[in-house]
This record gives structure tokens, C-alpha cells and sequence, in this order.
């Protein structure tokens, strides 16, 4: 059973647990870099009208925790706020910036 919200994709766990141990300079970059693209995201899909946002329990409960601060990334507060954006994406957008970003930092 996974615990954390973010266990359920290899690629969302790889990446969180990526950023949780790159350096704060590089951390809040990144975190602005992802609110960027998110937004991007959003506009693009404010065209097509008939995309579901859909974020799911998982997600819903995560958000919970985060915005109660219990967790690393909550302490992050750039962090904290493109997560929290990335949430409102339609999951397969979401999974897919978590696979680019796990890919990116790894390499």
C-alpha cells in the first residue's frame, strides 16, 4: 500500500524524491520553471473546452496535507505553490511533466 500521495507513479516519487535532495538554488528555480510550464498548460487547455480537470482522491488528500505544511515540500513555499498548481492539470499533463521531470534531474 502506498502512504504518500505521490507513491502511486514511479515517475511523480522519483521526481519529489529527486527534489528533495537537490540543493535550494536549484530547488526554486526549477519550481518557478514548473509553475511557468503549468501555466502554459492551463492556457492551452482553457481552448479546448471539453478537456475534464480531474485531480482524484489521491491528489485531493495530498493537497490536504500540503497545505496543512506537514511534509519537506511544504516548506518549500515556490515548491509548495507549482505543486499545488500542477494538481489542477488533467492527470495524464500532470504525469507527463512528472516523467520529463524525473528523466531531466536524473540525467
Amino acid at each position: 500500500m502506498n502512504r504518500r500521495w505521490y507513491d502511486s507513479n514511479e515517475y511523480t516519487q522519483r521526481a519529489l524524491d529527486l527534489l528533495k535532495d537537490m540543493d535550494e538554488q536549484r530547488r526554486r528555480s526549477l519550481s518557478q520553471d514548473l509553475t511557468t510550464v503549468v501555466k502554459q498548460i492551463k492556457e492551452m487547455h482553457e481552448e479546448d473546452e471539453e478537456q475534464e480537470v480531474s485531480i482524484g482522491i489521491d491528489r485531493v488528500l495530498g493537497l490536504y496535507k500540503l497545505s496543512n505544511s506537514r511534509r519537506w515540500y511544504d516548506k518549500v513555499s515556490i515548491l509548495s505553490y507549482a505543486l499545488k498548481t500542477m494538481s489542477t492539470l488533467p492527470k495524464e499533463d500532470f504525469y507527463n511533466i512528472m516523467e520529463g521531470l524525473s528523466t531531466s534531474i536524473s540525467a
